[in-house]
């Protein structure tokens, strides 16, 4: 989908299809009102037969509209106009979008980006548009038959172009800034997604590393990949103890994009990188496990998240680190009570292997000390306990910094992209407590999603640090089941609130 900007009177713009909205009381947006006017009322009649009564995120193709150059009018329902903001913006822009997939519209119009959002301004609304274009549109087929792609290609009714449009010039200019800004991010999130949708049998973890060496050439990033031996080099064993279950090689995967000052302590991403989890030895019920492709969201977001910030060159430093591996039920495999000896030099008492993220991800969080670090935040698919607290709406976010845990709060909120903070109290932590090694991987059922982050503070002494869990957000599961492309969207417009200061 390729999108433009353009300046002008709605009625004389020639598409497949101009997109205006229309609040609940049947009243016109100001560019419908213009199609109305050269229309001569059109617009109005057929609103008063009742067919549109612009509840938001309702909609009507109308054909033929006299007096308009294009050959469609779509009407968006906006809501009560008194409570038009952001979300019901981005509800109507979904919606629009939505209403012309599956049409033969190939090229269309879209004046909602005209339309007043507190707060907000053109740019904003444009990178909105951008954002949830990509992502209505974003298909993921490649791994059908040629013959099945071959058919759908053929059969596929797609909006092809995209014109974001303004009545007034000036409008058009600031829109220029968030079209790039929104494409960037859309970029990285449909990456995201495609990661997480790819089966584990093609997205391993010597995958995972061919994808970060093609950014690095791509964008100019700084990539380096260690195997096996240079992670045992660096005394990871309780990330080596998850990998030698299985015969795929784990990597340790570190990006760095330095658009900051040299003298600029970098924001590290650590991403978990679980390609596929069967639990290991504590093997996980047989119904949903295809789902565990999906427990390196956190690396794929961390990927995404440097394509969105490298499409933006955006002015700061960031190192990724993605600790990644499968964990698998093999002879080889730790067990429940083995003990592991992490990077940082403390033990770790295995007492259910299928608490596995965070002993890749403890080894990834003493490694991120080297970049002496303004902030770390790691992303995890971490616990079903946090589904449990939060559903399927909000992240959880922990932290060690209340600073750090507002500015990402505020990050998601700005993006559509929400978290909830979590207590890390001490209070949790006698749970981990172990009698044969300095603390146990898990702390029972009470609490798991805290107990897990609990764990992870362990690791997080000497910086700044937060922990995202994922695992309700990263993907859908039933009949829309897919990645989701979350946190990208948060994570970025933290960064580039970091870039800004």
């Amino acid at each position: 989908m390729e999108f433009s900007i353009k300046t002008g009177n709605p009625e004389k713009q020639r598409s497949d299809c101009i997109v205006v909205g229309v609040f609940d009381t049947r009243k016109l947006s100001e560019a419908a009102v213009a199609l109305d006017r050269a229309a001569e009322g059109y617009l109005t009649t057929v609103l008063a037969r009742g067919d549109l009564d612009g509840k938001l995120g309702s909609s009507l193709m109308l054909h033929s509209v006299p007096g308009i150059a294009s050959d469609r009018v779509l009407l968006v329902g906006l809501g009560k106009a008194t409570e038009f903001k952001e979300r019901e913006y981005r509800q109507a822009v979904r919606a629009s979008f939505k209403a012309l997939s599956g049409t033969s519209v190939k090229a269309a119009s879209t004046y909602l980006a005209d339309l007043p959002v507190k707060k907000q301004d053109a740019a904003w609304k444009a990178a909105q548009i951008a954002e949830i274009g990509q992502d209505v549109d974003y298909r993921f087929d490649v791994m059908k038959g040629k013959a099945a792609q071959e058919e759908k290609a053929k059969s596929a009714k797609r909006v092809a172009k995209v014109a974001v449009a303004f009545i007034e010039k000036s409008e058009g200019k600031l829109a220029e800034s968030g079209l790039k800004q929104g494409l960037a991010l859309a970029a990285g999130v449909s990456l995201t997604k495609d990661l997480g949708n790819l089966p584990p049998n093609v997205c391993t973890p010597t995958y995972l590393a061919d994808q970060a060496k093609a950014m690095g050439k791509q964008y100019g990033l700084q990539v380096e990949v260690l195997d096996r031996d240079q992670i045992a080099k660096l005394g990871m064993g309780s990330f080596l103890g998850v990998a030698q279950g299985s015969a795929q090689p784990p990597k340790l995967i570190v990006l760095q994009h330095k658009k900051g000052k040299k003298s600029q302590k970098p924001v590290v991403l650590v991403g978990k990188g679980i390609t596929f989890d069967t639990g290991g030895i504590s093997i996980k019920p047989g119904a949903e496990m295809d789902e565990m492709k999906y427990d390196m969201c956190g690396a794929a977001s961390v990927l995404g998240t440097f394509k969105a910030i490298a499409e933006m060159d955006l002015p700061l430093n960031v190192v990724g680190v993605i600790p990644t591996c499968e964990n698998m039920p093999d002879g080889t495999a730790i067990k429940p009570g083995d003990v592991l000896t992490s990077m940082s030099g403390q033990t770790i008492e295995v007492l259910n292997t299928d608490a596995e993220g965070r002993l890749i991800l403890c080894d990834a969080l003493t490694y991120a000390e080297r970049f002496e670090p303004a902030a770390v935040v790691d992303i995890a698919t971490l616990t079903g306990a946090c589904v449990i607290a939060l559903g399927h709406h909000a992240s959880g976010l922990f932290s060690n910094n209340d600073k750090l845990a507002q500015e990402l709060l505020a990050a998601g909120e700005t993006a559509h992209d929400r978290a909830w903070h979590m207590p890390l109290w001490e209070d949790y932590q006698p749970q981990l407590d172990s009698n044969f090694a300095d603390m146990a991987n898990i702390g029972g059922r009470a609490g798991g999603s805290i107990t897990a982050a609990c764990f992870l503070s362990r690791f997080t002494k000497k910086y700044e640090w937060a922990h995202l869990d994922i695992a309700g957000t990263a993907w859908k599961s039933g009949k829309d089941k897919g990645g989701t492309g979350r946190p990208v969207p948060l994570l970025t417009e933290f960064l580039v609130k970091r870039a800004a200061k």
